[in-house]
């Protein structure tokens, strides 16, 4: 599936999203020269819909159309069939953010070609990897990462004072490169706003100027910390909606708002028809911690602790393809 490029081809620069399929095969790697070695590993289009990333290189690449590049750029282009079709993945395909080195399962094609993008950068050598994605619900910018060391932290409050610190989901892309280098996944907001891009092009050009990644811990009033500690998903036998139709969950219209908001003890989270563990909870270990998180009071979710949300969003198609939101405690 993937195919590797040792220069950038005619019209990348100038496709959009839903254009790529017409300028390159499928998923591809390019190793762009530049003045320092070894290259910035670059990541965009892992989710088809997210185009933020894409948007920022070619914005950055334009601008050294006629000059060298800073530092050596390995471009990753992925999931190209997606991207046509304007959606996050396709129904018969993995997810491409989901099936890196360290994931749950294993054997099918997209994992064969995150494997083999590994083990080319591996033998390259890689300065820092940076993956970029949206969200489809409101969220600040950030960074996400697997390790909490000084260059991962420095890579990602060069992005963002926010970061978040993950064991969760596997097979991530930020997840496996974390063995090779300092890697970080940006999150960008809501896919195509110019905050969004523009935000992407200075991070990925201030990137490429870096000569080195500081060894000293970042100082604590530089950082806001946080730890991914579960993540909810709605059962796929389970039917849901926003507002008030009649369904088993009905979430409210501006589920979304709380995002990165710290929701006390007894918070209303959506109507209920039962009693029953109405969503999937899961801790970093996998164990089921529904009780602990939520209970049911006379037909209303409620938090049962203090918790704060990330990544809730409105879109029916991106819960069933990967999930409702993740949970996280402030470190």
């Amino acid at each position: 599936m993937l195919t590797v490029l040792d220069s950038l081809p005619v019209g990348l620069l100038d496709a959009g999203p839903r254009e790529l399929h017409g300028v390159l095969p499928g998923p591809t790697l390019i190793h762009i020269p530049g003045r320092r070695e070894p290259a910035l590993f670059v990541s965009v289009l892992l989710h088809g819909n997210e185009v933020s990333g894409l948007h920022a290189v070619q914005r950055v690449l334009a601008r050294y159309r006629n000059r060298e590049l800073p530092r050596a750029l390995s471009l990753l282009i992925g999931n190209l069939e997606a991207a046509r079709a304007g959606v996050r993945r396709l129904d018969h395909q993995a997810d491409y953010n989901r099936v890196w080195p360290g994931a749950e399962d294993s054997g099918r094609p997209e994992h064969q070609f995150a494997a083999e993008v590994v083990e080319a950068m591996r033998e390259r050598g890689i300065f820092a990897s940076v993956d970029i994605h949206n969200n489809t619900g409101t969220n600040p910018h950030y960074a996400c990462v697997r390790r909490l060391e000084p260059g991962f932290l420095h890579l990602a409050t060069l992005f963002s004072r926010t970061v978040v610190y993950f064991a969760r989901p596997r097979g991530t892309l930020a997840g496996a490169f974390s063995t090779l280098c300092p890697s970080v996944a940006v999150e960008c907001g809501k896919p195509g706003r110019e905050a969004g891009i523009a935000h992407a092009t200075e991070y990925v050009e201030a990137c490429l100027n870096l000569s080195a990644l500081p060894e000293h811990p970042v100082p604590k009033h530089d950082l806001d910390l946080f730890h991914t500690v579960a993540v909810v998903k709605v059962p796929a036998n389970v039917e849901f909606t926003f507002g008030a139709a009649k369904a088993p969950i009905a979430f409210p219209t501006d589920l979304d708002h709380n995002n990165f908001r710290e929701l006390r003890a007894g918070t209303f989270f959506a109507s209920v028809a039962t009693a029953k563990h109405v969503l999937d909870v899961r801790d970093e270990a996998g164990n089921n911690v529904f009780d602990d998180v939520f209970e049911v009071r006379n037909g209303q979710l409620l938090t049962r602790r203090s918790v704060m949300p990330s990544m809730l969003t409105l879109d029916p198609r991106a819960i069933r393809q990967d999930c409702l939101c993740y949970l996280m405690e402030r470190m």
